[in-house]
């Protein structure tokens, strides 16, 4: 897809600010709420990954005069709230929004806890719920109990097996041993792909020779390396949030922490990751990545065009997907009837930038897991339900320089 096909089909380029305000909606528009931390530990990522995609979606949809009603066409306004990097706060956002604000949409928050903890809530205020910042073992069986309840990402056994088959094609190819340090972020995303680790590593015939967690907000990661630089590992994992990743690393470089294998978790995929650390950030691996094609450099060309942010490599094409199917399911609802919008999303597949989504069983069926930083790009070189075509052969990590 070229660039002005890409456009044809979101919308104009003009740069122009969607209309954005957390106070009371204009009854007139499609009001749409985003509650996300724009304080906080996990702002930085968010600041990325989860406000700019929607306010780049706002801007397309109003450039092309609104969404397509059965009444004719209305534009979307967005009201965002900050939660402060605190699940309560992003709860009584939530509410908020439903109660005062009244909006028609909420669209999913940011980070995996926040969205699990929210679930309750969205279902009781009868809000739809499509969290892609969130990738959680309990996707499968909280969409059988809540029937509006979508998820627009993978499992952490998606990602986690990835990484594995990373690792064992090296291993079988004689160019590592079996020895991994793995650390994680102690929250509930980190602590729940750290026990799928524990099992599946040995199962595939690793030996996890480190394994440490530390508080969200760590500042200090000197401890965390040196204990695994200790161990002497073959490959080194990280299930980290993006200032962790940026930390580990930094510090991976300073104690020259060389393993053939690096693999860091959300925020590797960010373009100031490769930014910060140039050509050190060649051939790490981590959460993410996408294919170099035309579709996808006018994708980034045009995010950041409108919201002057560069986008990353993972959440961003992510989000925009996620974009682009609440569209096509308000636009082929014809209203902004949730529960209409719910049937559509039970019995339509969507074609997005990233492929045709098809969420009628309430799961994601189609993801890019692992990415590495290849020539200045964050390359896919694994995944589920693309072909083997999408991906970069994947190559060792020699050294720092």
């Amino acid at each position: 897809m070229r660039r002005r096909d890409l456009l044809k089909y979101a919308g104009a380029t003009a740069l122009a600010a969607p209309f954005v305000r957390a106070a009371r909606a204009d009854q007139t528009t499609v009001k749409i709420g985003v509650v996300g931390p724009k304080t906080g530990p996990l702002a930085p990522g968010a600041a990325v990954t989860h406000f700019p995609p929607w306010r780049l979606w706002a801007h397309q949809v109003n450039e092309k005069g609104g969404l397509k009603l059965k009444d004719g066409q209305r534009k979307v306004e967005l009201i965002e709230y900050d939660d402060r990097t605190q699940p309560p706060e992003a709860i009584k956002a939530v509410e908020r929004l439903a109660s005062v604000d009244k909006v028609d949409w909420i669209v999913g928050l940011y980070g995996t806890g926040f969205n699990v903890a929210a679930v309750p809530t969205f279902a009781k205020l009868g809000y739809p719920q499509i969290p892609v910042a969130c990738v959680t073992e309990l996707s499968p069986q909280l969409v059988k109990k809540y029937p509006q309840l979508f998820f627009g990402n993978g499992t952490l056994t998606h990602y986690c097996a990835s990484a594995i088959d990373i690792l064992k094609k090296f291993r079988d190819a004689g160019e590592i041993g079996n020895k991994v340090a793995m650390v994680n972020i102690a929250d509930e995303y980190g602590i729940e792909i750290s026990n799928i680790s524990k099992t599946l590593f040995p199962a595939a015939g690793f030996e996890i020779v480190y394994n440490k967690s530390y508080p969200l907000g760590t500042q200090d990661y000197a401890p965390v390396i040196k204990g695994a630089k200790a161990t002497s590992p073959d490959a080194f994992i990280a299930w980290s949030y993006p200032p962790d990743t940026f930390g580990l690393t930094e510090q991976a470089k300073i104690e020259n922490f060389n393993v053939k294998a690096y693999y860091n978790g959300i925020g590797c995929a960010f373009p100031g990751f490769a930014g910060k650390f140039g050509s050190a950030a060649e051939n790490v691996l981590g959460f993410g990545g996408i294919p170099n094609n035309e579709t996808t450099r006018a994708f980034y060309e045009l995010h950041k065009e409108v919201t002057g942010v560069d986008a990353d490599f993972n959440g961003s094409p992510l989000y925009y997907a996620n974009g682009q199917v609440l569209t096509q399911a308000i636009e082929g609802a014809g209203s902004v009837d949730r529960e209409a919008i719910t049937a559509h999303l039970k019995s339509h597949t969507y074609q997005t930038m990233l492929g045709e989504y098809d969420l009628r069983n309430q799961l994601l069926n189609r993801l890019y897991t692992a990415g590495q930083w290849q020539g200045g790009w964050f390359h896919a070189v694994a995944g589920v339900g693309y072909p083997d075509s999408d991906y970069v052969p994947v190559k060792l990590k020699t050294s720092w320089a």
